[in-house]
C-alpha cells in the first residue's frame, strides 16, 4: 500500500478525465478505455504505443500538469528502470484478454495502482479475478493471459508503471502495511446451459458482427469461474456453428494475436 490519502489528487484526475486519447490499443477494448502518458522516452504527448527505450524518462505535457500523480511516483519508486508513467481509465468497459510484451524479446516489470477504482472494477489473470483497491500496488504478470472490467459509470483510473528488466524487483519507498486482504472473487462455475446458450448464438453470427459479439465471451469470465483464455476457446466453438471457414479463420487468428503471437505495430484486421 501507497500513503495516498497525503496527496490531493482530486483535481488532477479531473485533468485526466478531459484528457483525449488516440486510440492506440482500440483492438483490445470494449466500452470506454484510454491510456495517458505522463512519462515516456519522449516527452511527446502523441507517442502513446509503449516499447522499451534506453533514454531518460521524460515527462509529457500532461505529466507537467499532474505534478501531484507524478511526486506519487517519483517519492515512493525508483527512476533508474522507470521507462514509462501512464494512467489508465476505463468506464463502462472491458479490457480484453491478451498478454503484453510479445512484440518485444525481453518483457519487463509492470506495476499497477488505482487512483480512483469502485467495486465495480475487476482485472483477471488466468483463472483469477481480483478486485484492487486505491492505493494498493500490485505486480501484473503481463507474460500471463489477464484482462480487466469496470461496469462503473464512472472511470476507474490506475497508475500504470513499467520499468526495465522483469527479474529484479522494484524496492518501495515509503510504503504502510495493508489494513484488509487481498480481494479475490469467488465465481460459481459456468452451467452447461449458460455455455450452450453463449455458445448457440454463433448461429447469429456474422463477419460484421463478429468482433463486436467476442464482449459476451470475454465478460462470462467474470461472472463464472474459467480460465481466461476459456473465453476463446467458447468463441472459436460459437464461431464454428456459422460453418464460415473464412470466420473460423479469423477467430483462430484473433487468439494467436491477443495471447500467442503478434510483432510490433500490428493490427488486427477483422
Amino acid at each position: 500500500m501507497l500513503p495516498i490519502d497525503s496527496y490531493d489528487l482530486d483535481s488532477e484526475l479531473s485533468v485526466v478525465d478531459r484528457h483525449e486519447y488516440g486510440g492506440e490499443y482500440d483492438a483490445f477494448t470494449f466500452g470506454s478505455w484510454s491510456g495517458h502518458v505522463l512519462a515516456n522516452g519522449s516527452g511527446a504527448d502523441s507517442d502513446t504505443a509503449f516499447r522499451p527505450h534506453d533514454g531518460r524518462l521524460t515527462l509529457t505535457e500532461l505529466g507537467r500538469q499532474l505534478p501531484g500523480i507524478m511526486s506519487l511516483v517519483t517519492d515512493n519508486f525508483p527512476l533508474d528502470r522507470l521507462q514509462w508513467v501512464r494512467i489508465f481509465s476505463l468506464r463502462d468497459g472491458i479490457i480484453l484478454p491478451h498478454v503484453d510484451f510479445l512484440e518485444f524479446a525481453e518483457p519487463g516489470t509492470r506495476l499497477q495502482i488505482p487512483l480512483r477504482t469502485s467495486e465495480e472494477s475487476l482485472h483477471s489473470e488466468n483463472e483469477f479475478v481480483y478486485h484492487i483497491r486505491r492505493g494498493e500496488v500490485w505486480k501484473i504478470h503481463t507474460t500471463d493471459p489477464h484482462a480487466a472490467r469496470s461496469s462503473s459509470g464512472t472511470a476507474r483510473l490506475s497508475l500504470c508503471l513499467d520499468f526495465s528488466d522483469a527479474e529484479e524487483p522494484i524496492a518501495i519507498r515509503n510504503d504502510i502495511p495493508a489494513t484488509e486482504p487481498i480481494r479475490i472473487m469467488d465465481r460459481p462455475d459456468p452451467t452447461e446451459a449458460e455455455l450452450e446458450e453463449l455458445i448457440g448464438s454463433g448461429g447469429n453470427m456474422t463477419p460484421e458482427t463478429m468482433r463486436a459479439d467476442f464482449r459476451r465471451f470475454a465478460e462470462l469470465h467474470f461472472e463464472r469461474r474459467a480460465h481466461i483464455t476459456a473465453a476463446f476457446d467458447w468463441y472459436l466453438a460459437a464461431v464454428r456453428r456459422t460453418e464460415n471457414p473464412d470466420m473460423v479463420a479469423t477467430a483462430q487468428a484473433f487468439r494467436t494475436y491477443c495471447i500467442e503471437k503478434r510483432v510490433d505495430g500490428e493490427a488486427f484486421d477483422w
